[in-house]
Protein backbone atom coordinates (compact mmCIF):
# COMPACT_ATOMS: atom_id res chain seq x y z
CA UNK A 1 0.00 0.00 0.00
CA UNK A 2 1.60 3.44 -0.86
CA UNK A 3 -0.50 5.16 1.97
CA UNK A 4 2.37 4.87 4.83
CA UNK A 5 3.05 6.90 7.56
CA UNK A 6 4.86 9.71 5.91
CA UNK A 7 1.68 10.32 3.33
CA UNK A 8 -0.52 10.17 6.57
CA UNK A 9 2.31 12.66 7.91
CA UNK A 10 1.36 15.12 4.83
CA UNK A 11 -2.47 14.91 4.79
CA UNK A 12 -2.69 15.96 8.70
CA UNK A 13 -0.26 18.57 8.16
CA UNK A 14 -2.39 20.25 5.13
CA UNK A 15 -5.39 19.44 7.49
CA UNK A 16 -4.58 21.77 10.12
CA UNK A 17 -6.34 24.52 8.35
CA UNK A 18 -9.58 23.28 9.41
CA UNK A 19 -8.42 23.85 12.84
CA UNK A 20 -11.48 26.24 13.87
CA UNK A 21 -13.56 25.16 11.07
CA UNK A 22 -17.32 23.27 11.69
CA UNK A 23 -18.29 20.68 10.29
CA UNK A 24 -21.46 21.59 8.52
CA UNK A 25 -22.87 18.53 7.33
CA UNK A 26 -21.78 14.03 7.61
CA UNK A 27 -23.13 11.98 4.64
CA UNK A 28 -22.67 8.24 5.02
CA UNK A 29 -22.61 6.92 0.93
CA UNK A 30 -21.50 3.44 1.40
CA UNK A 31 -21.04 1.13 4.08
CA UNK A 32 -17.21 2.12 4.17
CA UNK A 33 -17.18 5.67 3.81
CA UNK A 34 -17.64 9.00 5.36
CA UNK A 35 -18.12 12.62 3.92
CA UNK A 36 -17.87 16.00 6.79
CA UNK A 37 -18.65 18.34 4.46
CA UNK A 38 -16.34 21.33 6.38
CA UNK A 39 -16.78 25.00 6.22
CA UNK A 40 -14.93 28.18 7.81
CA UNK A 41 -10.82 29.33 8.45
CA UNK A 42 -10.95 29.95 4.71
CA UNK A 43 -11.83 26.20 3.75
CA UNK A 44 -14.78 24.90 2.43
CA UNK A 45 -14.59 21.47 1.01
CA UNK A 46 -15.95 17.61 1.78
CA UNK A 47 -13.55 15.68 3.68
CA UNK A 48 -13.88 11.47 3.08
CA UNK A 49 -12.64 9.42 5.90
CA UNK A 50 -12.61 5.49 4.42
CA UNK A 51 -12.11 2.59 5.97
CA UNK A 52 -12.53 0.42 2.95
CA UNK A 53 -10.54 -2.79 3.26
CA UNK A 54 -8.46 -2.10 0.10
CA UNK A 55 -9.06 1.95 -0.30
CA UNK A 56 -8.58 3.08 3.51
CA UNK A 57 -7.69 6.86 3.25
CA UNK A 58 -8.54 10.29 4.13
CA UNK A 59 -8.39 13.29 1.67
CA UNK A 60 -10.55 16.44 0.65
CA UNK A 61 -12.47 15.10 -2.91
CA UNK A 62 -14.37 16.65 -5.58
CA UNK A 63 -16.16 13.44 -6.51
CA UNK A 64 -19.66 13.15 -6.19
CA UNK A 65 -21.48 10.68 -4.03
CA UNK A 66 -25.12 9.34 -4.32
CA UNK A 67 -26.42 8.89 -0.61
CA UNK A 68 -28.97 6.41 0.68
CA UNK A 69 -32.72 7.40 0.83
CA UNK A 70 -31.76 6.54 5.35
CA UNK A 71 -28.70 6.66 6.62
CA UNK A 72 -27.21 4.17 8.70
CA UNK A 73 -27.21 4.36 12.24
CA UNK A 74 -23.59 5.07 12.44
CA UNK A 75 -24.05 8.55 10.50
CA UNK A 76 -27.35 9.40 12.51
CA UNK A 77 -24.82 9.07 15.79
CA UNK A 78 -22.09 11.22 14.29
CA UNK A 79 -24.45 13.74 13.10
CA UNK A 80 -25.79 13.60 16.56
CA UNK A 81 -22.41 14.49 18.20
CA UNK A 82 -20.18 15.89 15.66
CA UNK A 83 -22.67 18.10 13.21
CA UNK A 84 -22.31 21.83 13.66
CA UNK A 85 -19.47 20.79 16.17
CA UNK A 86 -15.96 22.94 15.55
CA UNK A 87 -13.00 21.20 14.78
CA UNK A 88 -9.94 21.54 18.00
CA UNK A 89 -7.48 19.17 16.78
CA UNK A 90 -6.40 16.84 13.95
CA UNK A 91 -3.42 14.64 14.97
CA UNK A 92 -1.36 11.66 13.86
CA UNK A 93 -0.38 9.01 16.65
CA UNK A 94 3.37 9.15 15.96
CA UNK A 95 3.91 8.40 12.43
CA UNK A 96 1.27 5.29 12.51
CA UNK A 97 -1.61 5.60 9.96
CA UNK A 98 -4.25 6.24 12.81
CA UNK A 99 -5.59 10.25 12.41
CA UNK A 100 -7.31 11.37 15.77
CA UNK A 101 -9.87 14.14 14.78
CA UNK A 102 -11.60 15.83 18.53
CA UNK A 103 -14.88 17.70 17.81
CA UNK A 104 -15.94 20.19 20.44
CA UNK A 105 -20.03 20.23 19.88
CA UNK A 106 -23.19 21.68 21.81
CA UNK A 107 -25.84 19.28 22.36
CA UNK A 108 -29.72 19.81 22.72
CA UNK A 109 -29.48 21.46 26.12
CA UNK A 110 -26.41 23.32 24.94
CA UNK A 111 -23.86 21.82 26.66
CA UNK A 112 -20.22 22.00 25.58
CA UNK A 113 -18.89 18.35 24.93
CA UNK A 114 -15.99 16.73 23.48
CA UNK A 115 -15.61 13.70 20.97
CA UNK A 116 -12.89 12.24 19.10
CA UNK A 117 -13.09 10.35 15.75
CA UNK A 118 -10.38 7.85 15.16
CA UNK A 119 -9.99 6.86 11.61
CA UNK A 120 -7.24 3.65 11.68
CA UNK A 121 -5.63 3.09 8.16
CA UNK A 122 -4.75 -1.09 8.82
CA UNK A 123 -5.89 -2.73 5.60
CA UNK A 124 -8.56 -5.11 6.02
CA UNK A 125 -8.28 -4.21 9.27
CA UNK A 126 -9.14 -0.52 8.99
CA UNK A 127 -12.13 1.48 11.06
CA UNK A 128 -13.74 4.49 11.32
CA UNK A 129 -14.40 5.11 15.75
CA UNK A 130 -16.52 7.82 17.37
CA UNK A 131 -15.42 7.72 21.30
CA UNK A 132 -15.71 10.15 24.26
CA UNK A 133 -12.05 11.16 24.68
CA UNK A 134 -12.69 12.04 28.52
CA UNK A 135 -14.16 8.18 29.57
CA UNK A 136 -11.62 6.43 26.33
CA UNK A 137 -15.26 5.01 26.23
CA UNK A 138 -16.40 3.68 22.07
CA UNK A 139 -19.82 4.83 21.13
CA UNK A 140 -19.72 3.14 18.11
CA UNK A 141 -17.34 2.21 14.86
CA UNK A 142 -18.02 2.07 11.34
CA UNK A 143 -17.11 -1.79 11.86
CA UNK A 144 -17.54 -3.60 14.79
CA UNK A 145 -15.00 -5.89 15.76
CA UNK A 146 -15.99 -8.69 18.21
CA UNK A 147 -14.10 -11.52 20.79
CA UNK A 148 -14.30 -13.89 17.82
CA UNK A 149 -12.60 -11.46 15.35
CA UNK A 150 -9.92 -10.07 17.99
CA UNK A 151 -8.32 -11.31 20.99
CA UNK A 152 -6.61 -8.10 21.49
CA UNK A 153 -9.32 -5.67 21.19
CA UNK A 154 -12.90 -5.34 20.92
CA UNK A 155 -14.73 -2.27 18.97
CA UNK A 156 -18.45 -2.01 20.58
CA UNK A 157 -20.68 0.68 21.42
CA UNK A 158 -19.94 0.75 25.09
CA UNK A 159 -17.03 -1.26 25.33
CA UNK A 160 -13.13 1.12 26.06
CA UNK A 161 -10.97 1.72 23.15
CA UNK A 162 -8.12 0.12 23.05
CA UNK A 163 -5.31 1.39 20.71
CA UNK A 164 -4.21 -1.25 17.44
CA UNK A 165 -1.52 -3.34 18.47
CA UNK A 166 2.03 -2.27 18.22
CA UNK A 167 4.43 -3.42 16.23
CA UNK A 168 7.59 -2.08 18.44
CA UNK A 169 9.50 0.28 15.89
CA UNK A 170 11.29 3.06 16.03
CA UNK A 171 10.45 6.36 14.53
CA UNK A 172 12.63 7.39 11.92
CA UNK A 173 12.50 10.83 12.44
CA UNK A 174 13.91 10.80 15.88
CA UNK A 175 16.81 8.29 14.79
CA UNK A 176 20.73 9.63 14.81
CA UNK A 177 23.26 8.38 13.04
CA UNK A 178 25.20 6.09 15.46
CA UNK A 179 21.51 4.57 16.08
CA UNK A 180 20.65 3.86 12.71
CA UNK A 181 24.48 2.27 12.18
CA UNK A 182 23.43 0.28 15.05
CA UNK A 183 20.83 -1.31 13.65
CA UNK A 184 22.65 -1.93 10.45
CA UNK A 185 24.64 -3.20 12.70
CA UNK A 186 22.60 -5.54 14.78
CA UNK A 187 21.17 -7.05 11.06
CA UNK A 188 24.69 -7.65 9.97
CA UNK A 189 25.41 -10.26 12.67
CA UNK A 190 21.22 -11.78 11.68
CA UNK A 191 23.27 -12.03 8.50
CA UNK A 192 26.42 -13.94 9.67
CA UNK A 193 24.19 -16.55 12.17
CA UNK A 194 21.46 -17.27 9.28
CA UNK A 195 24.10 -17.20 6.41
CA UNK A 196 21.34 -14.83 4.56
CA UNK A 197 21.66 -11.58 2.96
CA UNK A 198 19.14 -8.98 3.94
CA UNK A 199 18.44 -6.16 1.69
CA UNK A 200 18.70 -2.54 2.94
CA UNK A 201 14.97 -2.05 2.38
CA UNK A 202 13.94 -5.13 4.38
CA UNK A 203 15.96 -3.92 7.32
CA UNK A 204 14.37 -0.45 7.64
CA UNK A 205 11.11 -1.83 6.78
CA UNK A 206 11.16 -3.92 9.93
CA UNK A 207 13.03 -1.66 11.94
CA UNK A 208 11.03 1.94 11.05
CA UNK A 209 7.23 2.64 11.78
CA UNK A 210 5.80 4.69 9.02
CA UNK A 211 7.73 3.59 6.38
CA UNK A 212 5.99 1.76 3.33
CA UNK A 213 7.90 -0.99 1.10
CA UNK A 214 8.30 1.58 -1.53
CA UNK A 215 9.75 4.01 0.22
CA UNK A 216 12.04 1.50 2.24
CA UNK A 217 13.23 0.66 -1.59
CA UNK A 218 13.38 4.34 -2.69
CA UNK A 219 15.92 4.85 -0.06
CA UNK A 220 17.96 1.46 -0.58
CA UNK A 221 17.64 3.10 -4.34
CA UNK A 222 19.16 6.31 -3.49
CA UNK A 223 21.85 4.88 -1.25
CA UNK A 224 23.49 2.53 -4.38
CA UNK A 225 22.73 5.88 -7.14
CA UNK A 226 24.47 8.11 -4.67
CA UNK A 227 27.10 5.21 -3.75
CA UNK A 228 27.22 7.16 -0.80
CA UNK A 229 26.50 5.56 2.98
CA UNK A 230 22.61 4.31 3.46
CA UNK A 231 22.84 7.15 6.64
CA UNK A 232 23.10 9.72 3.81
CA UNK A 233 19.70 8.73 1.97
CA UNK A 234 18.10 7.82 4.50
CA UNK A 235 18.73 11.59 6.75
CA UNK A 236 17.84 13.38 3.43
CA UNK A 237 14.55 11.80 3.33
CA UNK A 238 13.40 12.16 6.84
CA UNK A 239 15.23 15.76 6.83
CA UNK A 240 12.54 16.30 3.99
CA UNK A 241 9.69 14.96 6.13
CA UNK A 242 10.81 16.89 9.70
CA UNK A 243 10.14 19.87 7.44
CA UNK A 244 6.93 19.00 6.03
CA UNK A 245 8.71 19.57 2.37
CA UNK A 246 6.66 17.09 0.53
CA UNK A 247 6.81 16.04 -3.10
CA UNK A 248 3.43 14.77 -3.64
CA UNK A 249 3.32 12.82 -7.33
CA UNK A 250 1.77 9.64 -9.22
CA UNK A 251 3.77 7.51 -10.97
CA UNK A 252 2.00 5.16 -14.25
CA UNK A 253 4.52 2.10 -14.68
CA UNK A 254 5.04 0.80 -18.03
CA UNK A 255 3.07 -2.88 -16.47
CA UNK A 256 0.08 -0.10 -16.29
CA UNK A 257 0.70 -0.36 -12.20
CA UNK A 258 0.08 3.08 -10.50
CA UNK A 259 1.68 4.49 -7.39
CA UNK A 260 1.84 7.70 -5.29
CA UNK A 261 3.88 9.24 -2.35
CA UNK A 262 4.31 12.15 -0.79
CA UNK A 263 8.22 11.65 -1.77
CA UNK A 264 9.74 12.05 -5.20
CA UNK A 265 10.27 8.41 -6.61
CA UNK A 266 13.66 8.23 -8.52
CA UNK A 267 13.20 4.75 -8.66
CA UNK A 268 10.09 4.42 -10.37
CA UNK A 269 10.00 4.35 -14.46
CA UNK A 270 6.91 5.66 -16.18
CA UNK A 271 4.97 9.01 -16.22
CA UNK A 272 4.96 11.22 -13.76
CA UNK A 273 2.38 13.73 -12.41
CA UNK A 274 3.28 16.28 -9.45
CA UNK A 275 0.33 17.67 -7.49
CA UNK A 276 -0.01 20.75 -5.56
CA UNK A 277 -1.21 19.13 -2.42
CA UNK A 278 -1.08 15.19 -1.23
CA UNK A 279 -5.24 15.07 -0.65
CA UNK A 280 -5.00 16.38 -4.53
CA UNK A 281 -2.93 13.77 -5.41
CA UNK A 282 -5.24 10.88 -3.49
CA UNK A 283 -8.68 12.34 -4.87
CA UNK A 284 -7.27 11.76 -8.17
CA UNK A 285 -5.38 8.40 -7.67
CA UNK A 286 -8.88 6.41 -6.00
CA UNK A 287 -11.29 8.38 -7.87
CA UNK A 288 -11.53 5.93 -10.63
CA UNK A 289 -10.62 2.54 -8.49
CA UNK A 290 -13.69 4.06 -6.30
CA UNK A 291 -16.34 4.68 -8.54
CA UNK A 292 -15.24 1.42 -9.97
CA UNK A 293 -15.38 -0.58 -6.68
CA UNK A 294 -18.45 1.00 -5.68
CA UNK A 295 -20.51 0.19 -9.13
CA UNK A 296 -18.94 -3.09 -8.53
CA UNK A 297 -20.94 -3.36 -4.80
CA UNK A 298 -23.95 -1.90 -6.23
CA UNK A 299 -24.30 -4.18 -9.81
CA UNK A 300 -23.52 -7.70 -8.22
CA UNK A 301 -26.88 -8.78 -8.39
CA UNK A 302 -27.36 -7.46 -11.94
CA UNK A 303 -24.36 -8.68 -13.11
CA UNK A 304 -24.78 -12.26 -11.96
CA UNK A 305 -27.88 -12.19 -13.10
CA UNK A 306 -27.08 -11.18 -16.70
CA UNK A 307 -23.95 -13.50 -16.76
CA UNK A 308 -26.74 -16.39 -16.09
CA UNK A 309 -28.79 -15.16 -19.19
CA UNK A 310 -26.04 -15.34 -21.46
CA UNK A 311 -25.31 -18.56 -20.53
CA UNK A 312 -28.81 -19.54 -20.85
CA UNK A 313 -29.47 -18.22 -24.20
CA UNK A 314 -26.13 -19.98 -25.09
CA UNK A 315 -27.16 -23.02 -24.22
CA UNK A 316 -30.41 -22.96 -25.83
CA UNK A 317 -28.80 -21.70 -29.74
CA UNK A 318 -26.81 -25.27 -28.98
CA UNK A 319 -29.67 -26.98 -28.33
CA UNK A 320 -31.27 -24.79 -31.79
CA UNK A 321 -28.59 -25.94 -33.98
CA UNK A 322 -29.13 -29.73 -33.09
CA UNK A 323 -32.55 -29.47 -33.47
CA UNK A 324 -32.20 -27.45 -37.25
CA UNK A 325 -29.61 -30.28 -38.16
CA UNK A 326 -32.50 -32.62 -37.68
CA UNK A 327 -34.64 -30.29 -39.74
CA UNK A 328 -32.37 -30.19 -42.64
CA UNK A 329 -32.79 -33.76 -43.41
CA UNK A 330 -36.55 -33.05 -44.12
CA UNK A 331 -35.54 -32.69 -48.18
CA UNK A 332 -34.20 -36.67 -47.15
CA UNK A 333 -37.28 -37.88 -45.42
CA UNK A 334 -39.60 -36.21 -48.46
CA UNK A 335 -37.41 -38.29 -51.12
CA UNK A 336 -37.86 -41.45 -48.85
CA UNK A 337 -42.00 -40.83 -48.70
CA UNK A 338 -42.04 -40.70 -52.33
CA UNK A 339 -39.61 -43.68 -53.44
CA UNK A 340 -41.78 -46.19 -51.02
CA UNK A 341 -44.99 -44.51 -52.85
CA UNK A 342 -43.48 -45.28 -56.24
CA UNK A 343 -42.33 -49.01 -55.19
CA UNK A 344 -45.51 -50.07 -53.09
CA UNK A 345 -45.67 -53.17 -55.05
CA UNK A 346 -42.04 -54.24 -52.74
CA UNK A 347 -43.18 -54.29 -49.34
CA UNK A 348 -46.24 -55.23 -47.41
CA UNK A 349 -47.18 -55.28 -43.91
CA UNK A 350 -45.11 -56.68 -41.80
CA UNK A 351 -41.92 -55.68 -43.33
CA UNK A 352 -38.96 -54.00 -41.33
CA UNK A 353 -37.31 -52.74 -44.53
CA UNK A 354 -37.17 -52.49 -48.03
CA UNK A 355 -34.66 -51.98 -50.69
CA UNK A 356 -35.78 -49.54 -53.94
CA UNK A 357 -34.20 -47.93 -56.63
CA UNK A 358 -32.81 -44.23 -55.94
CA UNK A 359 -34.43 -42.41 -58.89
CA UNK A 360 -33.33 -39.30 -57.21
CA UNK A 361 -29.41 -40.08 -57.72
CA UNK A 362 -27.80 -40.45 -61.58
CA UNK A 363 -26.17 -43.48 -60.81
CA UNK A 364 -29.64 -45.13 -59.22
CA UNK A 365 -28.36 -47.18 -56.45
CA UNK A 366 -30.81 -49.29 -54.24
CA UNK A 367 -31.16 -48.53 -51.08
CA UNK A 368 -32.67 -49.40 -47.78
CA UNK A 369 -35.82 -47.62 -46.17
CA UNK A 370 -36.80 -48.52 -42.82
CA UNK A 371 -40.54 -49.43 -41.96
CA UNK A 372 -42.90 -49.83 -39.55
CA UNK A 373 -44.08 -53.14 -39.30
CA UNK A 374 -47.45 -52.77 -37.84
CA UNK A 375 -48.17 -50.06 -40.84
CA UNK A 376 -49.53 -51.16 -44.67
CA UNK A 377 -47.74 -50.29 -47.31
CA UNK A 378 -49.43 -46.70 -47.95
CA UNK A 379 -49.38 -45.60 -44.79
CA UNK A 380 -45.43 -46.21 -44.21
CA UNK A 381 -45.28 -43.91 -47.04
CA UNK A 382 -47.73 -41.26 -45.31
CA UNK A 383 -45.15 -41.60 -42.00
CA UNK A 384 -42.96 -39.72 -43.91
CA UNK A 385 -44.88 -37.81 -45.38
CA UNK A 386 -46.02 -36.19 -42.44
CA UNK A 387 -42.83 -36.26 -40.60
CA UNK A 388 -41.23 -34.18 -43.57
CA UNK A 389 -44.20 -31.58 -42.62
CA UNK A 390 -43.16 -31.46 -39.54
CA UNK A 391 -39.79 -31.22 -39.60
CA UNK A 392 -40.11 -28.23 -42.51
CA UNK A 393 -42.72 -26.06 -40.62
CA UNK A 394 -39.76 -26.68 -37.62
CA UNK A 395 -37.05 -25.37 -39.73
CA UNK A 396 -38.50 -21.77 -40.65
CA UNK A 397 -39.29 -21.75 -36.69
CA UNK A 398 -35.94 -23.00 -35.45
CA UNK A 399 -33.83 -20.53 -37.53
CA UNK A 400 -36.34 -17.23 -36.29
CA UNK A 401 -35.73 -18.97 -32.71
CA UNK A 402 -31.80 -18.88 -33.48
CA UNK A 403 -31.97 -15.34 -34.99
CA UNK A 404 -33.99 -13.97 -31.92
CA UNK A 405 -31.46 -15.52 -29.32
CA UNK A 406 -28.72 -14.29 -31.14
CA UNK A 407 -29.87 -10.89 -30.52
CA UNK A 408 -30.98 -11.60 -27.17
CA UNK A 409 -27.13 -12.53 -26.34
CA UNK A 410 -25.76 -9.40 -27.92
CA UNK A 411 -28.49 -7.30 -25.74
CA UNK A 412 -27.50 -8.69 -22.79
CA UNK A 413 -23.98 -8.23 -24.12
CA UNK A 414 -24.29 -4.27 -24.30
CA UNK A 415 -25.96 -4.04 -21.46
CA UNK A 416 -23.16 -5.87 -19.51
CA UNK A 417 -20.54 -3.38 -21.33
CA UNK A 418 -22.75 -0.59 -20.25
CA UNK A 419 -22.42 -1.88 -16.41
CA UNK A 420 -18.58 -2.10 -17.35
CA UNK A 421 -17.97 1.08 -18.24
CA UNK A 422 -20.66 2.66 -15.35
CA UNK A 423 -20.79 5.35 -12.97
CA UNK A 424 -22.47 5.13 -9.76
CA UNK A 425 -25.19 7.76 -11.30
CA UNK A 426 -25.19 5.30 -14.45
CA UNK A 427 -26.57 2.12 -12.48
CA UNK A 428 -29.63 3.61 -11.54
CA UNK A 429 -30.55 3.61 -15.87
CA UNK A 430 -29.31 0.55 -16.30
CA UNK A 431 -31.71 -1.22 -13.83
CA UNK A 432 -34.59 0.77 -14.85
CA UNK A 433 -34.16 -0.45 -18.83
CA UNK A 434 -34.26 -3.79 -17.46
CA UNK A 435 -36.97 -3.41 -15.45
CA UNK A 436 -39.25 -1.90 -18.73
CA UNK A 437 -37.33 -4.77 -20.56
CA UNK A 438 -39.19 -7.35 -18.30
CA UNK A 439 -35.82 -8.81 -16.74
CA UNK A 440 -36.03 -7.95 -13.44
CA UNK A 441 -38.58 -6.60 -10.94
CA UNK A 442 -38.66 -2.97 -9.41
CA UNK A 443 -37.43 -3.22 -5.88
CA UNK A 444 -39.40 -1.00 -3.27
CA UNK A 445 -42.43 -0.07 -5.36
CA UNK A 446 -45.64 -0.19 -2.62
CA UNK A 447 -48.66 -1.03 -4.78
CA UNK A 448 -50.72 2.41 -5.52
CA UNK A 449 -47.49 3.91 -5.62
CA UNK A 450 -46.40 5.96 -8.91
CA UNK A 451 -43.29 5.95 -10.54
CA UNK A 452 -41.55 9.15 -10.88
CA UNK A 453 -41.27 10.44 -14.74
CA UNK A 454 -38.21 9.50 -16.26
CA UNK A 455 -36.28 12.65 -17.32
CA UNK A 456 -33.27 13.14 -20.01
CA UNK A 457 -30.48 11.07 -19.19
CA UNK A 458 -27.32 12.57 -17.88
CA UNK A 459 -24.48 12.35 -20.79
CA UNK A 460 -21.13 12.48 -20.99
CA UNK A 461 -19.52 15.26 -23.03
CA UNK A 462 -15.95 15.29 -24.03
CA UNK A 463 -14.71 18.81 -26.05
CA UNK A 464 -12.18 17.71 -28.75
CA UNK A 465 -8.48 19.63 -28.78
CA UNK A 466 -10.58 21.46 -32.19
CA UNK A 467 -13.09 22.87 -29.44
CA UNK A 468 -15.90 20.62 -30.77
CA UNK A 469 -18.50 18.41 -28.38
CA UNK A 470 -18.37 14.52 -28.88
CA UNK A 471 -20.90 12.58 -26.83
CA UNK A 472 -20.74 9.32 -25.16
CA UNK A 473 -23.05 7.32 -24.26
CA UNK A 474 -22.24 4.88 -22.07
CA UNK A 475 -25.70 2.59 -21.67
CA UNK A 476 -28.20 1.26 -23.83
CA UNK A 477 -30.58 4.02 -22.57
CA UNK A 478 -28.07 7.05 -22.70
CA UNK A 479 -26.86 5.37 -26.31
CA UNK A 480 -30.91 5.66 -27.34
CA UNK A 481 -31.03 9.32 -26.22
CA UNK A 482 -27.62 10.29 -27.82
CA UNK A 483 -28.53 8.98 -31.21
CA UNK A 484 -32.26 9.49 -31.58
CA UNK A 485 -33.01 12.38 -29.47
CA UNK A 486 -30.07 14.72 -28.65
CA UNK A 487 -28.50 14.28 -32.54
CA UNK A 488 -29.26 16.11 -35.74
CA UNK A 489 -28.78 14.79 -39.46
CA UNK A 490 -25.45 16.56 -39.87
CA UNK A 491 -23.84 15.05 -36.92
CA UNK A 492 -21.09 12.44 -37.39
CA UNK A 493 -22.09 9.18 -35.42
CA UNK A 494 -19.50 6.60 -34.29
CA UNK A 495 -19.36 2.88 -32.74
CA UNK A 496 -17.06 0.01 -32.47
CA UNK A 497 -17.56 -2.38 -36.01
CA UNK A 498 -19.40 -5.67 -34.26
CA UNK A 499 -18.65 -4.86 -30.93
CA UNK A 500 -20.64 -3.92 -28.07
CA UNK A 501 -20.12 -0.17 -26.52
CA UNK A 502 -21.02 3.34 -26.72
CA UNK A 503 -22.61 5.30 -29.36
CA UNK A 504 -20.24 8.35 -30.10
CA UNK A 505 -21.17 11.54 -31.17
CA UNK A 506 -19.40 14.61 -32.95
CA UNK A 507 -21.63 17.66 -32.59
CA UNK A 508 -20.70 19.51 -35.17
CA UNK A 509 -21.28 19.55 -39.60
CA UNK A 510 -17.58 20.29 -39.78
CA UNK A 511 -14.11 18.92 -37.90
CA UNK A 512 -10.61 18.14 -38.64
CA UNK A 513 -9.41 14.67 -38.23
CA UNK A 514 -8.17 15.31 -34.95
CA UNK A 515 -12.06 15.39 -33.75
CA UNK A 516 -12.58 12.46 -35.40
CA UNK A 517 -9.52 10.51 -34.68
CA UNK A 518 -10.87 11.57 -30.75
CA UNK A 519 -13.86 10.67 -31.18
CA UNK A 520 -12.86 7.02 -32.69
CA UNK A 521 -10.30 6.37 -29.88
CA UNK A 522 -13.63 7.18 -26.95
CA UNK A 523 -15.78 4.87 -28.79
CA UNK A 524 -13.01 2.01 -28.31
CA UNK A 525 -12.59 3.08 -25.57
CA UNK A 526 -15.97 2.62 -23.99
CA UNK A 527 -16.62 -0.65 -25.82
CA UNK A 528 -15.64 -4.32 -24.71
CA UNK A 529 -12.71 -3.81 -26.97
CA UNK A 530 -11.26 -1.38 -24.57
CA UNK A 531 -8.12 -3.36 -23.76
CA UNK A 532 -7.49 -3.77 -27.37
CA UNK A 533 -5.30 -2.24 -30.18
CA UNK A 534 -6.21 -1.38 -33.54
CA UNK A 535 -10.08 -1.43 -32.63
CA UNK A 536 -12.58 -1.52 -35.74
CA UNK A 537 -14.67 1.70 -35.16
CA UNK A 538 -17.64 2.84 -38.07
CA UNK A 539 -18.47 6.04 -38.72
CA UNK A 540 -21.10 7.89 -41.15
CA UNK A 541 -23.43 10.39 -40.73
CA UNK A 542 -26.55 10.53 -38.03
CA UNK A 543 -28.66 10.76 -41.22
CA UNK A 544 -27.86 7.33 -42.32
CA UNK A 545 -28.32 5.72 -38.75
CA UNK A 546 -31.59 4.23 -37.95
CA UNK A 547 -33.74 2.22 -35.12
CA UNK A 548 -35.68 -0.54 -36.17
CA UNK A 549 -39.61 -0.50 -35.00
CA UNK A 550 -39.77 -2.72 -31.80
CA UNK A 551 -35.95 -2.65 -31.47
CA UNK A 552 -34.22 -3.14 -28.16
CA UNK A 553 -32.64 -0.17 -26.49
CA UNK A 554 -29.22 0.39 -27.90
CA UNK A 555 -30.19 -1.34 -30.87
CA UNK A 556 -29.70 0.81 -34.48
CA UNK A 557 -28.98 -0.04 -37.83
CA UNK A 558 -27.16 1.69 -39.93
CA UNK A 559 -25.01 2.50 -43.45
CA UNK A 560 -22.29 4.74 -45.53
CA UNK A 561 -20.15 4.23 -43.06
CA UNK A 562 -16.21 4.24 -43.31
CA UNK A 563 -13.92 2.33 -40.87
CA UNK A 564 -11.04 3.31 -38.63
CA UNK A 565 -8.58 1.54 -37.22
CA UNK A 566 -7.66 3.00 -33.79
CA UNK A 567 -6.12 1.75 -30.09
CA UNK A 568 -7.32 3.44 -27.25
CA UNK A 569 -4.86 5.51 -24.78
CA UNK A 570 -6.55 5.60 -21.31
CA UNK A 571 -3.76 8.80 -20.52
CA UNK A 572 -4.98 10.90 -23.40
CA UNK A 573 -8.36 10.23 -22.94
CA UNK A 574 -8.42 11.33 -19.21
CA UNK A 575 -6.96 14.61 -20.01
CA UNK A 576 -9.31 15.28 -21.91
CA UNK A 577 -11.65 17.94 -21.01
CA UNK A 578 -14.93 16.68 -20.18
CA UNK A 579 -18.31 17.51 -18.42
CA UNK A 580 -21.40 15.41 -17.71
CA UNK A 581 -24.71 17.45 -19.51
Amino acid sequence: MSLDGIVTRALVHELQACIRARIHKIYQPTDNELIMHIRGQGVNGKLLLSAHPSMPRIHWTEQTWANPQEPPMFCMLLRKYCEGGVIETIRQVGLERIIEIEVRHRDELGDSSLKKIVLEIMGRHSNLILLDPVTGIIHDGIRHVTPAISSHRVVLPGSAYISPPSQDKVNPLEQTEAEFNEVLARSAKNEDTNSNSIALSTILLNAYTGLSPLLAKEIEYRAKVQQDKPWTAFHEMMEQVAKHSYEPNSVILEDGKSLFSAISLTQAQGAVQSFTSMHQCLDAYYQDKASRDLVRQRTTDLNRFLLNEVAKNEKKVVKLQETLEEAIEADLTRRRGELLTAHLHLYKKGDKSVEVVDYYDEEQPKISIALDPLLTPNENAQRYFRKYNKLKNSRSIVIEQLQATDSEIKYLASVLQGLESATPNDIGEIREELIEQGYIRERGLKRGMKKKKKGSPSILCYTSSEGIPIYVGKNNTQNDYVTNRLAMSSDTWLHTKDIPGSHVLIRSPEFGDATLHEAAMLAAFYSKARASSSVPVDYTRIRNVRKPSGAKPGFVIYEGQKTLYITPDEPFIQQMPSTVK
